[in-house]
């Protein structure tokens, strides 16, 4: 995909999106993505050899392999929004083989799933493509449905299958985020002591964070301070929604925040606010991947801006299922290949 390509997609956006250069944070003051993150930025933490292999084979493969960025193939819906919904669009996609196999052809640094589905293709593929085990899910099969991140099995079982990293889901501002911070702490301690690398999904959820018809369950502040949280209990990578909008502090009439945060350090342009999302994952030394989202009508175009603004902003890439593998196994290997060439070109750099 070519830069005019990119600026076709991007529409009206693409001024404002390729062009913006003064961002409220210097690029200066971040560790930002490269060929040597790992050895930049990980080589001096307590991280130890074998995590830093496992981190070393998640940069180092697919199409973005040693670029320093990543491409994750996330398919842990079956469970997270149930398998009907998330698979009667395509129905090959109940078979996990064929998830693996859209990974691998697109060119993916790793795919993401559920024990049961790396499980049961672990002896033909572990070896072929990292794995990352999503350990724990909220189910929607209870009723009435909740919003429970729950462990579904080991981080040594995520190991004994071969796994290259763990991953886990927080609902920070939920009920039951207290519980699910401790199990994510312990759970991702001891994925290091096995030498396997830890991804943290930092999601928010609280009704309370909806306030006169504006949802800030994606403001900077918000999932900023979700970021900074997961930094802290042993993520390597971070991922978050792409904000959409800043304030739900103060909307919201709780916490703590700082009047700088919202006159000096961002501005309503999505790079400087996905950019207070990487200076909460301690300036970028936390890569921060963002999500995909749900499949829709523009699904290539939003993918490619969801890209350009991580990009720029100085994120480290995407995390992208739905608007993959809910379309024919040819258009989601185009559109994975779409993002990964916004983060190959040379001609869109980091503001």
């Amino acid at each position: 995909m070519t830069l005019n390509d990119i600026k076709n997609l991007l529409g009206q956006d693409a001024d404002s999106l390729l062009q913006f250069s003064n961002p409220a944070i210097p690029k200066f003051n971040l560790h930002c993505p490269s060929p040597t993150h790992v050895e930049d930025v990980w080589a001096h933490s307590d991280r130890s050899i074998q995590v830093l292999k496992s981190l070393q084979a998640l940069y180092g493969s697919g199409r973005l392999g040693n670029t320093g960025y990543l491409s994750i193939l996330p398919v842990d819906q079956g469970i997270e929004h149930s398998a009907s919904a998330s698979f009667a669009p395509n129905p090959i996609y109940f078979d996990p083989e064929n998830i693996v196999k859209l990974a691998l052809d697109a060119g993916c640094n790793a795919v993401a799933s559920t024990f049961g589905v790396l499980e049961s293709v672990a002896r033909k593929y572990a070896h072929k493509i990292p794995f990352v085990v999503k350990i724990n899910h909220n189910e929607l099969l209870s009723y009435p449905n909740t919003n429970n991140q729950i462990m579904f099995g080991s981080v040594d079982r995520a190991w004994e299958l071969g796994a290259t990293a763990v991953g886990a889901t927080i609902y920070f501002g939920h009920e039951t985020a207290e519980r699910q911070i401790q199990e994510v702490a312990q759970a991702f301690e001891r994925a290091h002591d096995l030498g396997m690398a830890t991804i943290l999904w930092t999601y928010t959820r609280n009704d309370a964070f909806k306030k006169d018809g504006i949802d800030y369950h994606t403001s900077a502040d918000l999932t900023g301070q979700a970021i900074h949280i997961g930094s802290t209990i042993h993520a390597d990578i971070i991922k978050q929604k792409l904000p959409t909008n800043n304030g739900g502090y103060n909307a919201i009439g709780f916490g703590k925040t700082h009047p700088k945060v919202y006159g000096e350090l961002t501005s309503e342009n999505p790079i400087d606010l996905t950019r207070y999302q990487i200076a909460n994952a301690y300036m970028g030394r936390a890569s921060l991947i963002n999500s995909g989202g749900a499949s829709g009508e523009n699904d290539l175009a939003d993918a490619v801006k969801t890209a350009v603004i991580n990009k720029r902003a100085g994120g480290a890439g995407l995390i992208l299922g739905r608007k993959a593998f809910q379309k024919p196994i040819e258009e989601g290997i185009l559109l994975l290949n779409a993002v990964q060439d916004v983060y190959l070109s040379n001609d869109i750099k980091i503001a």
